[in-house]
C-alpha cells in the first residue's frame, strides 16, 4: 500500500485541531468526497469542563455524546466506552458502504494504549481506503511505530490536507 494513503496532521497543544479537521471535512464534502469516520468536538458548557465532548459521524451528521457524567467533583476525563463503540460502528459502516475517505479525529492516548479507534484505523487501511487523522507531537513516535512510518505527516493547515487529498485523487 502506498505510504500516502495514510496521513496524519501533526499538531501542538496550541493548535485547534478539532476546528481544522472540521473545516477540512466540510471542504472535502463540498468537493463531492464521500466521507466516513468521526470527528471530536468540544461542547461548550456553563461550567469550565474540558472533557465535555461529542463525536460527529461524518457520514450521517449524528452527534454522539463522548463524555459520561462521573458525578460532581470528578476531575478525570470520562470517555464513554459506549460512545467509542458507536464511533466504531460508524467507521465500520462507512467502510462497508464504500466511502472515499475516512477521517478519525486523532491518534491519541487511547489509541497509543491499544484502545479508542485504533483498530478502526487499521481496518480502514486494510480496506484500501485513505485515512486522515491527527496526532499530537507527543505521540508521534507511537504513531510512526503503529504505521511502520508509512504515512504522510502534514502540517496543521487546510492547504496541506487538501493538497494531500489532491495527490490521493491523482494517484487513483
Amino acid at each position: 500500500m502506498p505510504a500516502h494513503t495514510i496521513a496524519a496532521v501533526v499538531y501542538k497543544p496550541t493548535d485547534n485541531i478539532e476546528a481544522l479537521l472540521a473545516l477540512a471535512a466540510r471542504a472535502l464534502a463540498e468537493r463531492g468526497v464521500r466521507l466516513g469516520g468521526v470527528l471530536q468536538h468540544d461542547i461548550p458548557t456553563v461550567i469550565d469542563d474540558p472533557c465535555a465532548m461529542q463525536l460527529e459521524n461524518l457520514e450521517t451528521g449524528e452527534s454522539i455524546p463522548l463524555s459520561q457524567d462521573l458525578g460532581r467533583g470528578s476531575v478525570s476525563c470520562r470517555v464513554d466506552p459506549d460512545a467509542l463503540a458507536r464511533g466504531s460502528v460508524a467507521v465500520r459502516g462507512a467502510l462497508e458502504r464504500g466511502v472515499d475517505l475516512v477521517i478519525i479525529n486523532k491518534f491519541g492516548a487511547q489509541e497509543v494504549f491499544g484502545a479508542g479507534l485504533r483498530d478502526e484505523m487499521g481496518e480502514t487501511v486494510l480496506a484500501g481506503v485513505p485515512l486522515l487523522t491527527a496526532v499530537g507531537e507527543r505521540f508521534l513516535d507511537e504513531w510512526k511505530q503503529f504505521t511502520g512510518d508509512e504515512c504522510a505527516l502534514l502540517p496543521p493547515t487546510l492547504e496541506a490536507i487538501l493538497q494531500w487529498w489532491s495527490e490521493q485523487q491523482a494517484a487513483g
